[in-house]
């Protein structure tokens, strides 16, 4: 997942909270000035690593086009039209949820958004070994090689030690994050262009030819197909983050969706070139032979590679092992505080949320949730130290991060679906289509494929523990959820 997300989460939530507007109601921005934000929000080169190996190759292409006309665009303007239509409320997509339908589905919606950072957070400390490894010895084979079980127990000590500091109150490494995450972003622009120059400049590289017949771009549409959408959802999804600055364009009805399609179109390009740069240097039938290596080392692989190329060496891996490095480690940090204060600072989700939950420590932390943090992400870290290998466990977390973190999208087609039923109830500069059955079809069609990849995603043929940790992850997490409120009701009457 991209670095600069869960920044771009925490800026939203503290922009939110203070009350504070980022420009004067006189001033406006341009259509391609939102265009651009929502781009670099969005896009990193993990989209383009996993949707090539995921999808075998440039076939990826096929899959990227449909899923941004048919998923992308219309999740975005749905999104404006909520962002349009709730303009003064600073809590997303539970103050949306809360608007249309009530405080208790509000909750519901909020802890599903926290939920699902449980399996994000215990993916950033391996991310960050990961890339401290590739800082430090330049290659694959030494993380590879170090034993399963002390490679976990040395990323729970991480979160741990990342838990300790968001426990004090402390967020000192955000704006290393917000650095990092646009140097990556930076990084995945500038390996496109290098890549396509590279030939030209060393045209003894050794590239690879690429078949891009019509029958060689069409995917093969079987079970692995099917229940890798998920990665694709994962990719594209997080649109709601640029809800607030809706009615800060000029003519929003036809700024927003001008400066969306527009955004679309940006990275509809970039995963298109990015595939064809990727299928110049990889295989993807030597991917498929050595799947877990390349999930876990492609991007390092990739920089390396392009290094070769221009004669620099491991320059360009270093940097971007370094970017990588410090965004998610820093982005591990914010991950564990900024969600946690968007569920419990919320006076909506409160009343159904354990008062030891909503006990602060003299550092203005909720220690108590954080260990709450601790405990779920340290069980999904150890459970896989039951892992063969090291790098298995990094394409495992990738998968399941696939599988739970669209679940958060499904609160904002369901918050669209009951905007649209009430449509005369809720003023708004902006809609996304005048139709109302239209837009509720549109709203369904996003919920439906939304669900359906992520339940497709949970399985994974021949590989049963991958399948067992996917679906019980979901299930345990959704469960405490719906615990909290009898708790809470308990605890209220005694």
């Amino acid at each position: 997942m991209r670095v600069d997300k869960t920044v771009f989460i925490y800026e939203n939530y503290i922009y939110s909270e203070r009350g504070e507007s980022k420009m004067n109601d006189s001033q406006k921005m341009k259509w391609y000035t939102l265009a651009f934000m929502c781009f670099s929000t969005l896009w990193g080169f993990g989209n383009v690593l996993n949707g090539f190996m995921y999808f075998n190759g440039i076939q990826v292409i096929f899959s990227w086009i449909l899923m941004f006309v048919l998923y992308f665009v219309p999740y975005a303007l749905m999104v404006g039209e909520l962002g349009s239509a709730f303009k003064n409320s600073g809590g997303g997509v539970s103050s949306w949820i809360h608007e249309t339908t009530g405080p208790k589905a509000a909750y519901y919606a909020g802890w599903t958004y926290w939920a699902c950072h449980i399996t994000y957070i215990a993916s950033k400390g391996s991310g960050g070994l990961k890339a401290l490894s590739w800082m430090i010895f330049q290659n694959s084979e030494t993380y590879a090689s170090f034993n399963t079980k002390a490679v976990q127990f040395a990323t729970l000590a991480v979160l741990l030690l990342f838990s300790y500091v968001a426990s004090r109150g402390l967020n000192p490494l955000k704006k290393m994050a917000t650095i990092a995450g646009s140097s990556m972003f930076v990084m995945s622009i500038l390996y496109i262009v290098m890549m396509f120059a590279a030939p030209a400049i060393n045209p003894n590289g050794g590239y690879l030819a690429m078949d891009f017949s019509f029958k060689n771009l069409i995917p093969t549409f079987d079970w692995k197909y099917f229940s890798s959408l998920s990665i694709l959802v994962f990719a594209v999804g997080g649109c709601e983050k640029i809800s607030p600055y809706v009615n800060k364009v000029e003519d929003p009805s036809r700024g927003f969706p001008k400066s969306m399609i527009f955004a679309a179109i940006m990275v509809i390009i970039c995963a298109i070139f990015g595939t064809i740069a990727m299928g110049m240097m990889f295989d993807p039938a030597v991917i498929d032979a050595n799947f877990d290596s390349y999930n876990a080392n492609g991007s390092y692989w990739a920089f390396q590679r392009l290094g070769e190329y221009y004669g620099m060496g491991n320059v360009l891996m270093i940097v971007y092992a370094a970017c990588n490095c410090i965004g998610q480690f820093s982005t591990l940090v914010i991950s564990i505080d900024a969600p946690l204060r968007m569920l419990l600072d919320n006076e909506d989700a409160r009343q159904y949320i354990p008062s030891k939950l909503l006990r602060k420590n003299d550092a203005g932390a909720y220690s108590n949730g954080i260990i709450m943090v601790d405990i779920l992400a340290g069980a999904i870290i150890l459970a896989q130290a039951l892992v063969p290998n090291a790098d298995t466990v990094l394409r495992q977390l990738t998968q399941l991060n696939s599988v739970t973190m669209p679940m958060r999208y499904l609160w904002v087609f369901f918050a669209y679906v009951m905007l649209r039923k009430k449509t005369d109830i809720f003023h708004r500069d902006y809609k996304f289509v005048k139709n109302n059955t239209v837009a509720i079809v549109f709203g369904a069609w996003c919920f439906v494929l939304t669900a359906a990849c992520c339940l497709l995603g949970m399985y994974k043929a021949g590989d049963m523990y991958t399948t067992i940790l996917n679906i019980i992850t979901p299930v345990v997490l959704t469960a405490l959820g719906l615990i909290l409120p009898a708790i809470k009701k308990k605890e209220a009457k005694n």
